[in-house]
């Protein structure tokens, strides 16, 4: 029998725009290679720049926030696997899935712990480092919640892995670490050479926080390698600008807004150095995992490399200070010899990545828990605790804000 799953999406998947649209496309490729029937909904707008999911023989569905004709939906598909794109959406959705589909598995996809993010975003503007109680946030209950009222979570990173089970004290198999799939790795015969490279560059959703900030903390370090450079360009890419992005352009001074790359990797191979003063974040990020493909070197910061590095080795350099992520993007992008080595170290890096990334981990956790759900959700107590009546606020507020709807009708 073929299983069926239904993927809820925080919006349609935009692979070119974000990478947690190239990561949703990564799961459901694991589940369709496995021959599932797979079903999308999402209560978001389409753009012209969403995955043309049909292609993959996806079927598509859109449905309203906090209505019961979704009830009718879910009834009517009986899904097997319910998987969430994000804490936001389980909260939104799941006890809806659970009354009318008891026994389908949820599955929570949390693109990064947005709890971890928004501490280090709240200690960044404080200009404070971050300490431990600032992690139990009103947000991490949300997000803590939404793990323990699902049957399994996908982490993308292994720090936040760690965090979980060592600080949250969450059970391991509530969990499955599967971080970023590698990009199809452009052949080094259809690469540029050093000498055909020119430039820095840096790419990001522009409406991701992480990205603008970083964005920021570039135009405050740029002159300092423009002064040294006067030849060099930072070029800087990303979907959905706004005014105050394109505000920053200063083509004068070699630093360039321009916009959304219809292609990541035919952009980025052309550039020397790809730039990244991350101060802040949380998960993998995608751009690095472009940059491993198109063997371009990374400055990046010890929170940019966090969910990347492993046994040490990295494409490029980590600089906490100014004074030597400038010294180290001049020296990547003048010296050749570094230039190539931090290429070694990449493409190693990449082996190594590839030892990690068992595609078949996640349904080699999830079929034993469809086998024997009744005792993975009983022993995942805490869960059942948060199931029950007096802990459903989402449920209570959503059939609150339904009722209050139906009454405007």
């Amino acid at each position: 029998m073929e299983n069926r799953l239904l993927v809820i999406g925080l919006v349609w998947p935009e692979p070119e725009s974000s990478a947690a649209g190239w990561r949703i496309l990564q799961l459901i490729e694991i589940f369709r290679e496995q021959g599932f029937e797979i079903h999308f909904a999402s209560a978001a707008s389409k753009s012209e720049h969403s995955y043309p999911l049909e292609k993959l023989g996806i079927q598509k569905q859109a449905i309203l926030l906090n209505d019961d004709s979704f009830d009718a939906y879910v009834r009517d598909l009986k899904p097997d696997y319910v998987m969430f794109d994000r804490f936001m959406v389980e909260e939104q959705y799941s006890w809806r899935v659970r009354e009318n589909c008891p026994q389908a598995i949820h599955i929570l996809d949390t693109e990064d712990l947005h709890f971890l993010r928004q501490a280090r975003q709240d200690a960044f503007k404080k200009e404070m480092e971050l300490n431990e109680l600032s992690l139990y946030s009103d947000l991490a209950k949300r997000e803590i919640a939404s793990i323990y009222r699902s049957d399994l979570t996908i982490i993308i990173s292994a720090y936040e892995m760690n965090l979980l089970i060592k600080q949250f004290h969450i059970q391991e198999s509530l969990l499955v670490y599967l971080p970023l799939l590698n990009r199809d790795y452009i052949p080094d015969n259809e690469l540029p050479s050093f000498e055909e490279r020119k430039d820095f560059m840096f790419i990001g959703n522009f409406i991701h926080e992480p990205n603008w900030r970083t964005i920021l903390e570039l135009k405050r370090i740029w002159p300092s390698i423009r002064k040294r450079l006067p030849q060099a360009e930072l070029h800087i890419y990303g979907a959905y600008p706004s005014q105050k992005v394109w505000e920053l352009n200063k083509p004068s001074s070699g630093f360039i807004i321009k916009g959304r790359a219809e292609s990541a990797l035919e952009t980025m191979k052309g550039y020397r150095v790809l730039l990244a003063p991350i101060p802040f974040g949380a998960g993998q990020k995608g751009k690095f995992m472009d940059a491993l493909a198109t063997q371009t070197p990374i400055v990046t910061s010890a929170v940019g490399a966090e969910g990347m590095l492993i046994e040490g080795n990295w494409p490029g350099f980590i600089c906490e200070e100014d004074d030597e992520f400038v010294e180290r993007s001049i020296e990547l992008y003048n010296q050749e010899d570094i230039w190539r080595s931090s290429q070694d170290r990449g493409q190693h890096l990449s082996e190594l990545w590839k030892a990690k990334q068992e595609k078949k981990q996640l349904l080699n956790v999830l079929l034993p828990i469809k086998d024997n759900l009744e005792i993975h959700r009983a022993r995942n107590f805490v869960g059942q605790i948060l199931w029950s009546n007096q802990f459903a606020a989402s449920k209570y507020m959503s059939l609150w804000i339904e009722a209050k709807n139906g009454k405007k009708k």
